[in-house]
Protein backbone atom coordinates (compact mmCIF):
# COMPACT_ATOMS: atom_id res chain seq x y z
CA UNK A 1 0.00 0.00 0.00
CA UNK A 2 2.87 2.39 0.82
CA UNK A 3 4.47 1.72 -2.59
CA UNK A 4 1.21 2.56 -4.38
CA UNK A 5 1.04 5.88 -2.52
CA UNK A 6 4.64 6.63 -3.52
CA UNK A 7 3.88 5.80 -7.14
CA UNK A 8 0.77 8.02 -7.12
CA UNK A 9 2.71 10.86 -5.49
CA UNK A 10 5.58 10.56 -7.98
CA UNK A 11 3.21 10.31 -10.97
CA UNK A 12 1.41 13.43 -9.74
CA UNK A 13 4.77 15.20 -9.46
CA UNK A 14 5.59 14.42 -13.10
CA UNK A 15 2.13 15.57 -14.18
CA UNK A 16 2.43 18.75 -12.07
CA UNK A 17 5.61 19.83 -13.87
CA UNK A 18 4.38 18.89 -17.34
CA UNK A 19 3.79 21.86 -19.64
CA UNK A 20 1.77 22.01 -22.85
CA UNK A 21 2.73 24.48 -25.58
CA UNK A 22 0.38 26.36 -27.91
CA UNK A 23 0.33 23.37 -30.30
CA UNK A 24 -0.73 20.95 -27.57
CA UNK A 25 2.73 19.38 -27.35
CA UNK A 26 3.80 18.19 -23.90
CA UNK A 27 7.20 19.10 -22.51
CA UNK A 28 9.08 19.25 -19.24
CA UNK A 29 11.74 21.73 -18.10
CA UNK A 30 14.96 20.00 -17.08
CA UNK A 31 15.45 22.08 -13.92
CA UNK A 32 11.97 21.17 -12.68
CA UNK A 33 12.61 17.51 -13.50
CA UNK A 34 15.93 17.74 -11.66
CA UNK A 35 14.10 18.61 -8.43
CA UNK A 36 11.51 15.85 -8.79
CA UNK A 37 14.30 13.32 -9.40
CA UNK A 38 16.10 14.52 -6.25
CA UNK A 39 19.25 15.82 -7.91
CA UNK A 40 20.57 18.66 -5.78
CA UNK A 41 23.30 19.87 -8.15
CA UNK A 42 22.69 20.92 -11.74
CA UNK A 43 26.12 19.77 -12.91
CA UNK A 44 25.40 16.20 -11.77
CA UNK A 45 21.97 16.25 -13.38
CA UNK A 46 23.43 17.71 -16.57
CA UNK A 47 25.78 14.69 -16.71
CA UNK A 48 22.66 12.47 -16.75
CA UNK A 49 21.15 14.66 -19.48
CA UNK A 50 24.34 14.30 -21.55
CA UNK A 51 24.21 10.50 -21.20
CA UNK A 52 20.56 10.56 -22.26
CA UNK A 53 21.45 12.72 -25.28
CA UNK A 54 24.14 10.21 -26.22
CA UNK A 55 21.59 7.37 -25.98
CA UNK A 56 19.25 9.35 -28.22
CA UNK A 57 22.03 10.01 -30.75
CA UNK A 58 23.13 6.36 -30.75
CA UNK A 59 19.55 5.35 -31.54
CA UNK A 60 19.64 7.59 -34.64
CA UNK A 61 16.95 9.83 -33.17
CA UNK A 62 17.23 13.60 -33.44
CA UNK A 63 18.69 14.98 -30.20
CA UNK A 64 17.67 18.57 -30.93
CA UNK A 65 14.01 17.56 -31.29
CA UNK A 66 13.91 15.96 -27.85
CA UNK A 67 16.39 18.12 -25.89
CA UNK A 68 15.64 21.70 -26.87
CA UNK A 69 18.28 24.16 -25.58
CA UNK A 70 16.81 27.25 -23.99
CA UNK A 71 17.87 29.88 -21.46
CA UNK A 72 16.26 30.95 -18.23
CA UNK A 73 16.70 33.96 -15.96
CA UNK A 74 17.69 33.05 -12.42
CA UNK A 75 17.77 35.38 -9.43
CA UNK A 76 20.77 35.24 -7.16
CA UNK A 77 20.88 36.07 -3.46
CA UNK A 78 21.91 39.67 -4.19
CA UNK A 79 18.86 40.07 -6.52
CA UNK A 80 21.11 39.97 -9.58
CA UNK A 81 19.69 38.07 -12.52
CA UNK A 82 21.83 35.72 -14.55
CA UNK A 83 21.05 33.64 -17.62
CA UNK A 84 21.33 29.91 -16.97
CA UNK A 85 21.09 26.90 -19.26
CA UNK A 86 17.76 25.09 -19.49
CA UNK A 87 16.22 22.38 -21.67
CA UNK A 88 12.71 21.72 -22.86
CA UNK A 89 12.37 17.95 -22.81
CA UNK A 90 9.97 15.65 -24.62
CA UNK A 91 8.49 12.62 -22.91
CA UNK A 92 11.09 10.51 -24.73
CA UNK A 93 13.93 12.70 -23.41
CA UNK A 94 12.57 12.36 -19.87
CA UNK A 95 12.40 8.61 -20.33
CA UNK A 96 16.04 8.53 -21.45
CA UNK A 97 17.04 10.71 -18.50
CA UNK A 98 15.27 8.30 -16.14
CA UNK A 99 17.03 5.38 -17.81
CA UNK A 100 20.41 7.06 -17.32
CA UNK A 101 19.74 8.34 -13.80
CA UNK A 102 21.16 7.09 -10.52
CA UNK A 103 19.52 3.67 -10.19
CA UNK A 104 20.08 3.70 -6.41
CA UNK A 105 17.35 6.34 -6.11
CA UNK A 106 13.85 4.97 -5.70
CA UNK A 107 12.41 7.99 -7.54
CA UNK A 108 14.46 7.05 -10.61
CA UNK A 109 12.84 3.60 -10.73
CA UNK A 110 9.43 5.26 -10.38
CA UNK A 111 10.32 7.72 -13.16
CA UNK A 112 11.40 4.90 -15.45
CA UNK A 113 8.06 3.19 -14.92
CA UNK A 114 6.03 6.39 -15.29
CA UNK A 115 7.60 7.49 -18.58
CA UNK A 116 7.58 3.96 -20.05
CA UNK A 117 3.90 3.46 -19.20
CA UNK A 118 2.86 6.94 -20.39
CA UNK A 119 4.78 6.53 -23.65
CA UNK A 120 3.05 3.19 -24.26
CA UNK A 121 -0.36 4.73 -23.51
CA UNK A 122 0.34 7.47 -26.04
CA UNK A 123 1.34 4.94 -28.71
CA UNK A 124 -1.86 2.96 -28.15
CA UNK A 125 -3.94 6.11 -28.25
CA UNK A 126 -2.46 7.17 -31.61
CA UNK A 127 -3.08 3.74 -33.10
CA UNK A 128 -6.65 3.63 -31.76
CA UNK A 129 -7.32 7.17 -33.03
CA UNK A 130 -6.90 6.10 -36.64
CA UNK A 131 -9.67 3.51 -36.13
CA UNK A 132 -12.24 6.04 -34.84
CA UNK A 133 -15.20 7.25 -36.88
CA UNK A 134 -15.30 10.92 -37.88
CA UNK A 135 -17.79 11.69 -35.09
CA UNK A 136 -15.61 9.89 -32.53
CA UNK A 137 -12.55 11.80 -33.75
CA UNK A 138 -14.46 15.08 -33.37
CA UNK A 139 -15.43 14.20 -29.78
CA UNK A 140 -11.86 13.12 -29.06
CA UNK A 141 -10.50 16.42 -30.43
CA UNK A 142 -13.07 18.35 -28.39
CA UNK A 143 -11.89 16.55 -25.24
CA UNK A 144 -8.24 17.37 -26.08
CA UNK A 145 -9.24 21.02 -26.57
CA UNK A 146 -11.03 21.01 -23.20
CA UNK A 147 -7.92 19.60 -21.51
CA UNK A 148 -5.71 22.10 -23.33
CA UNK A 149 -7.95 24.98 -22.24
CA UNK A 150 -7.83 23.74 -18.66
CA UNK A 151 -4.03 23.61 -18.81
CA UNK A 152 -3.95 27.09 -20.36
CA UNK A 153 -6.20 28.44 -17.59
CA UNK A 154 -4.03 26.88 -14.89
CA UNK A 155 -0.89 28.38 -16.41
CA UNK A 156 -2.57 31.79 -16.81
CA UNK A 157 -3.78 31.64 -13.21
CA UNK A 158 -0.23 30.87 -12.00
CA UNK A 159 1.00 33.82 -14.05
CA UNK A 160 -1.47 36.13 -12.29
CA UNK A 161 -4.25 36.49 -14.86
CA UNK A 162 -7.42 37.68 -13.11
CA UNK A 163 -9.81 38.54 -15.95
CA UNK A 164 -10.16 35.31 -17.92
CA UNK A 165 -12.82 36.70 -20.28
CA UNK A 166 -10.45 39.42 -21.40
CA UNK A 167 -7.58 36.92 -21.56
CA UNK A 168 -9.51 34.50 -23.80
CA UNK A 169 -10.89 37.29 -25.97
CA UNK A 170 -7.32 38.47 -26.58
CA UNK A 171 -6.55 34.91 -27.73
CA UNK A 172 -9.49 34.94 -30.14
CA UNK A 173 -8.42 38.33 -31.48
CA UNK A 174 -4.95 36.97 -32.14
CA UNK A 175 -6.29 33.89 -33.93
CA UNK A 176 -9.12 35.51 -35.87
CA UNK A 177 -7.82 38.84 -37.19
CA UNK A 178 -9.02 40.93 -34.26
CA UNK A 179 -12.47 39.37 -33.96
CA UNK A 180 -13.81 38.68 -30.46
CA UNK A 181 -15.63 35.53 -29.34
CA UNK A 182 -18.96 37.34 -29.87
CA UNK A 183 -17.93 38.30 -33.42
CA UNK A 184 -17.09 34.69 -34.20
CA UNK A 185 -20.41 33.40 -32.81
CA UNK A 186 -22.33 35.82 -35.06
CA UNK A 187 -20.70 34.34 -38.18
Amino acid sequence: MILLKEIDKTNKSFEDIKHVDENGTEFWYARELQKVLNYKEWRKFENVINKAKESCKNSNISVIEHFVDTDKLSKRANNAEVVIKEYKLTRYACYLIAQNGDSRKKVIALAQTYFAVQTRKQEITEKEYTMLTEDEKRFYQRDLTRKGNYSLNQTAKKAGVKNFDKFHNAGYKGLYNGETADDIIRL
